[in-house]
């Protein structure tokens, strides 16, 4: 199971953000991702950083893999977004996934604040395909787990389905579909957290800024040990 790490992004500046990801490197995870959003949820009146900027500097100066959690789809047009994803590819090559989500009512207001057309449910299913259609099988592509109809897409097309905050039973049980990741808040008992989601068959655990990484270090040292006792 790889292990990653969202950056705080809903900052002034880029510097909090790029010493996380310093920190993550140094730590030797294995990856590095970004929110997609024009506000932190709930708050808008605070800044948030534009993620695919912020991963290309990351990218350029680190080996990890990159990519925002969740890009949602109907922000930008379609073209726009996967020449996004195809210019971080370029600072990145074979080190960029392309997480995807529709978005729900919780991240409605970023798109009626600055006038985006509001689409419905199955629009912004279609929207996942026609940009999955385009990257597929240049860079990986994950969905954002959501609505039963969103779920099954991702299982009919292969893609990886991200979990946020799921138990590792949900996990498990998704996946008996297809490939799954957790992503979401570190819980108070981290290292049995990991024991589950590994379990669980989760193939990335990607965790909020919050994270104590030099924990997520110890879990990884400790699992490479035991496989040799």
């Amino acid at each position: 199971m790889k292990l990653g790490v969202l950056l705080p992004t809903f900052r002034a500046g880029s510097e909090d953000a790029l010493d996380a990801a310093r920190v993550a490197n140094d730590a030797g995870l294995d990856g590095v991702f970004a929110y997609d959003h024009l506000w932190p949820m709930g708050s808008p009146q605070r800044p948030s950083l534009a993620p695919f900027a912020l991963l290309a500097a990351v990218a350029s100066r680190y080996e990890l893999v990159v990519g925002p959690l969740v890009a949602r789809v109907g922000m930008v047009s379609t073209a726009h977004l996967v020449e996004q994803y195809l210019t971080l590819e370029h600072f990145a090559p074979g080190r960029v996934v392309a997480a995807l989500g529709t978005g729900d009512k919780l991240s409605a207001a970023e798109n009626e604040a600055y006038g985006l057309r509001a689409f419905d449910a199955s629009e912004r299913r279609a929207l996942l395909v026609d940009t999955w259609r385009e990257l597929h099988g240049i860079v990986p592509v994950w969905f954002g787990a959501g609505a039963k109809a969103t779920n099954e897409l991702a299982h009919r097309l292969g893609v990886v389905l991200n979990l946020w905050d799921a138990s590792p039973e949900e996990l498990a049980r998704a996946g008996e579909c297809g490939p799954t990741n957790w992503a979401g808040p570190a819980p108070q008992d981290l290292s049995a957290h990991l024991d589950a989601l590994d379990a669980a068959g989760a193939t990335w655990a990607i965790f909020s800024p919050e994270v104590n990484v030099a924990a997520l270090r110890e879990w990884r040292s400790n699992r490479e040990k035991s496989r040799f006792h």
